[in-house]
């Protein structure tokens, strides 16, 4: 009896039997009624032609009886088949239109062949009765095809509805398998099913914390009444987990990744540590307020503003923030505990958040690595920052949203509920205030136009900017500039290390790029950008014929 349960021999597919699975979250197109599939499924495991889709099924649409007598046509019994396996097109499917709501859908169909009668899987339900885990009352269908709003998913409708007669409520059918309660990794409690706004105490004006999309709290939700978190149900089913998948942070690890070798008392009563021993370096670190115009921070590789470490044996720097970063961190796009990994020496990595290259600190799970200030702006879904007079709330969608301070796409930002601002991950992580070379006076990044005079322009590439874009602005010099241009190509990435390798008698340099793109010394092809270079001899190399990497991002 189990293995039935586990594999299953369909008509729609011949040439491999079905693999059940219990928790089904793909969110493929099930094959015979063509909604989403959350929850129990059969799908072919053999097959990755894409015209079959794996042959998915939700379970009860795999399981349909392959013939029926229906009351609306008592004659003669109805065989199950898929208009798709057939050539049903043009015309022919006039042939094929469900008795009972007179559309065509591609759905599997009961038909019966000497009639020409068919009926839409969701239209020739037997069930006398349905029992839907978030209602106290057996559900009926009502055979007639009317208008109505589900009082779930809150969508008018045409069809045949499930209803409850003595509360007054009407649901799709397939509205029906949405679980009482769920766990997502955005939520530390469990979410239940709501479908009336009596539970509310704020007004029905709410919005997904999800998607941080209005919701309509007359409908359908999922609700934790703990913390008065409200979500779309699609939205929660998207990110739901089984429980035992999300791992415990272990609090009793030490969480700072430093010892501290000398410190001091400062004037508000706080301690400073002076002189820490970082994990990340071999030598012990002193804190300085020092000004290095052209020097980059090793842990996030941005420009040194004071206060921050440095080595006085070798030119390594760190910020203090940089050094005070834990251990371990968990964010809110996916639930797992990530470790803090030091530099690689010559190692780039592309940020799974951002998708930037970087070179600095990182966080690490598995595979998974994101740059440590990604980390840290996603260890929260709330976000306050200083070009927003609002709170920003981390929204995570299927489809891609338009970042208003840079015009970029992306489907997970940080979205305003009061206005229509958007902030995506890169520009939420820009740092306040930067060096550029050997510029007398820090940058700072602003939010509105210096001025009215409606042209503005960067003064480092000499193009327009865009007024509603931000930009970095030195004050003393009446100095703007783009981003981009002023923190560089690679935001992420410092150049100027020297290596050394077996291969070549001297140390070599990592550059950005060159001016006359010499030969590669091992693949032949011109040295453009990421160049290993030996300042005493006439030797470049790519930085992907050293590490033996097709590229880096």
């Amino acid at each position: 009896m189990e293995q039935q349960q586990q594999h299953l021999q369909h008509f729609s597919h011949p040439e491999h039997p079905l693999v059940f699975n219990q928790d089904d979250r793909s969110g493929d197109t099930c094959r015979g009624c063509r909604e989403r599939v959350y929850g129990p499924s059969y799908s072919c495991k053999e097959c990755r032609r894409w015209w079959l889709r794996e042959a998915v099924h939700h379970k009860s649409c795999a399981e349909l009886p392959l013939g029926l007598h229906h009351p609306l046509h008592p004659i003669h019994p109805l065989i199950l088949f898929s208009p798709e396996t057939w050539a049903y097109f043009g015309d022919d499917k006039q042939l094929y239109k469900c008795e009972l709501c007179k559309d065509y859908k591609g759905v599997y169909t009961y038909r019966c062949s000497r009639c020409d009668f068919n009926l839409l899987i969701t239209c020739a339900s037997l069930a006398p009765t349905m029992d839907a885990e978030f209602h106290h009352h057996p559900l009926t269908p009502f055979w007639k095809w009317i208008t109505f709003t589900c009082d779930i998913c809150g969508k008018e409708d045409k069809g045949t509805p499930y209803l409850c007669h003595l509360c007054d409520f009407w649901i799709h059918g397939r509205c029906s398998i949405y679980p009482q309660r769920v766990k997502i990794w955005r939520h530390k409690h469990l979410l239940h099913l709501t479908h009336s706004s009596i539970e509310f105490h704020q007004s029905n004006s709410r919005f997904c914390q999800i998607c941080v999309e209005k919701l309509d709290t007359h409908f359908g939700l999922y609700y934790c009444s703990r913390c008065d978190y409200v979500a779309h149900l699609d939205c929660a089913m998207t990110l739901r987990i089984i429980e035992d998948e999300v791992p415990e942070l272990n609090e009793s690890i030490d969480s700072a990744a430093y010892q501290v070798k000398k410190s001091e008392v400062g004037v508000d009563g706080t301690q400073i540590d002076t002189e820490i021993k970082h994990l990340s370096h071999e030598h012990d670190l002193k804190l300085t307020d020092e000004v290095l115009n052209d020097q980059k921070c090793n842990g996030c590789a941005r420009a040194l503003l004071g206060p921050f470490y440095s080595c006085s044996q070798c030119a390594f720097f760190l910020h203090k923030s940089c050094a005070n970063l834990p251990k371990t961190i968990q964010n809110q796009l996916l639930p797992f505990q990530f470790t803090l990994i030091p530099t690689k020496p010559g190692k780039i990595f592309q940020c799974g958040a951002c998708k930037r290259g970087c070179n600095g600190f990182s966080y690490h799970w598995k595979e998974l690595i994101s740059d440590v200030q990604c980390n840290l702006t996603l260890a929260s879904d709330i976000l306050t920052h200083k070009g927003h007079e609002h709170q920003l709330n981390l929204s995570t969608t299927e489809y891609q949203q338009t970042c208003t301070s840079c015009n970029s796409k992306t489907d997970f930002i940080f979205r305003c509920t009061i206005c229509e601002f958007a902030l995506d991950i890169k520009c939420a992580t820009l740092p306040y205030t930067t060096r550029y070379k050997q510029h007398e006076h820090p940058f700072t990044l602003c939010y509105t136009v210096e001025d009215d005079s409606n042209e503005y322009y960067c003064d480092i590439c000499k193009e327009e900017r865009d007024p509603k874009h931000w930009f970095y602005y030195c004050e003393n010099c009446t100095y703007p500039a783009h981003p981009n241009c002023i923190l560089g190509k690679y935001t992420n990435i410092w150049f100027g290390d020297t290596y050394t390798f077996g291969f070549h008698p001297h140390p070599l340099t990592f550059i950005e790029e060159t001016e006359d793109s010499p030969e590669c010394h091992d693949c032949g092809d011109p040295c453009k950008e990421f160049i290993l270079q030996c300042v005493q001899c006439d030797f470049y190399i790519h930085d992907k014929c050293v590490r033996g990497q097709e590229k880096w991002f």
